[in-house]
């Protein structure tokens, strides 16, 4: 493996990093805070690390698949301990662990916190904790490839090693050109979610850290109780559209616009079991919430949406304690924090395609008992997936399913009950962030220990690489020549 184009594009990343921290200085010099000192330390510390990698001389600057997982995984935890100095410095969070713990959670979009009193902490650093979300969605690295793409050849790689789902394309022939597409409509998207936000009432700072949280389907508040601090309707109704415009596949709008048509939506055999998942989940939950949580059809169907659209996207936003609710509900909010968005959107968990693809996987198993001879191929629409395709998301679903069983038992024997350990690692590996019991949507993930954080930070990392970027790195013959 080429060690030294791994640690350039490193340094190249961590400068990026750098100057995505002087937003935060500007809200701390907005509002006369004492924030200023440690957000410039930060820079500085990240800047300079960045500077010192990014000035190594490379010979070979192609970056092949080996370099492209390297880069990746190894960037995620360079950014997550650097992007934990600004909570460490301000003295918000004086544990490492607990400060590297909150920064992934950002960073994958997870949305987990130890923070129990969100609405102490200074502005800056509510922007920062929020910020982290909107720069993990579309994925640091590609922001990276989007601002610097003068890497070398063989930059797809880090694009397919970081980019969700089981099949990653180039929208154009160019990688960065690729990038810069994506995170324009991401960024188009966020300014018209603020725009409404506040257009609706809710404060500009306020507006801009809720978007945040929704884009990068994160879920980070400055409320304690999330947006049902607010109790609004309009303001959940924008949420619940944007968090599931959030969900889908970022590719489809680009398609879309430039063949001016929304038919392009329903084209897509995702999209339409994205959308007829989240309308069953909604429709059984609001059932289940009538007359036993809600007297009226109208509010159980308030709440239904908002959390149906919180969870499936992996978002975590809470406008209820939904940890209360029936078991039924909870059952189908626990199915869906497994389900996750759709492949190529900023969501986290298994992914609607995958899910798709198991079952069709199924039948076609057992169409081959009935009929032997007969070769059937899985399709998704009209086109053939590829059996390599098909192995993978076999082999993918079968990863996630051990890891979510040997983490939860992990959990279990450090004597957490069944129902707090399951929902921790299925929230935290499908970066959804609230569970039930102990790290229900009203408590936080403080009282677990310091190796549980530990833990469930690499659970996050696991998952919003999708396990394969991360386990390979694990494997010795993977350091081999």
């Amino acid at each position: 493996m080429n060690s030294l184009i791994v640690l350039r594009t490193l340094g190249m990343l961590l400068l990026c990093e750098a100057v995505t921290m002087l937003p935060s200085v500007i809200v701390a010099f907005s509002y006369r805070e004492d924030t200023v000192f440690a957000f410039l330390i930060s820079m500085a510390i990240t800047a300079l690390v960045g500077f010192a990698l990014f000035s190594i001389k490379v010979k070979d600057n192609i970056i092949r698949y080996k370099e492209g997982f390297a880069i990746v995984t190894l960037g995620w935890l360079l950014v997550s301990i650097l992007g934990a100095l600004p909570f460490l410095f301000t003295g918000a969070i004086t544990s490492v662990i607990d400060a590297f713990f909150e920064t992934v959670s950002g960073f994958t979009t997870t949305g987990a916190t130890i923070i129990e009193d969100i609405e102490v902490l200074p502005y800056s650093l509510l922007f920062w904790r929020s910020f982290t979300h909107w720069l993990g969605g579309m994925g640091i690295l590609v922001l990276a490839l989007a601002l610097a793409p003068a890497l070398g050849g063989g930059t797809f790689q880090i694009l397919k090693a970081e980019s969700p789902g089981p099949i990653s394309t180039k929208l154009t022939p160019r990688v960065n050109n690729t990038a810069k597409i994506l995170y324009i409509t991401y960024t188009v998207i966020t300014i018209m979610e603020i725009v409404f936000l506040a257009a609706g009432g809710m404060p500009l700072f306020d507006s801009f850290i809720h978007t945040f949280g929704t884009l990068g389907t994160g879920g980070f508040s400055l409320k304690n109780a999330s947006v049902g601090a607010y109790n609004n309707v309009y303001f959940e109704t924008v949420i619940t559209i944007f968090m599931i415009a959030s969900g889908v596949n970022f590719s489809l709008y680009y398609i879309a616009v430039r063949k001016k048509s929304l038919a392009e939506f329903f084209k897509d055999s995702e999209f339409k079991t994205y959308m007829l998942i989240i309308a069953a989940a909604i429709i059984l939950i609001t059932l289940s919430l009538k007359g036993t949580v809600f007297d009226g059809i109208s509010e159980s169907l308030r709440h239904a949406s908002f959390q149906v659209a919180s969870i499936i996207t992996t978002t975590g936003f809470s406008t209820t304690d939904f940890d209360i609710w029936p078991d039924f509900s909870r059952a189908v909010l626990f199915v869906l924090m497994f389900v996750g968005a759709c492949a190529g959107s900023t969501g986290g968990s298994v992914k609607v395609i995958r899910i798709h693809l198991v079952f069709k996987y199924m039948k076609r198993e057992v169409s081959k008992l009935i009929h032997p001879k007969a070769v059937k191929a899985v399709k998704i629409g009209d086109a053939p997936v590829q059996e390599e395709v098909l192995s993978d998301v076999m082999a993918f679903t079968a990863f996630y399913i051990i890891i979510f069983i040997a983490v939860t038992l992990l959990l279990t024997i450090q004597g957490y009950d069944l129902i707090s350990s399951a929902s921790a690692v299925a929230a935290t590996l499908g970066n959804v962030g609230p569970g039930f019991g102990m790290v229900g949507p009203t408590t936080t993930y403080a009282a677990l220990s310091g190796f549980t954080k530990i833990l469930l930070s690499f659970c996050m990392i696991l998952g919003r690489l999708e396990i394969y970027t991360v386990i390979a790195l694990l494997f010795p013959e993977f350091w081999k020549r």
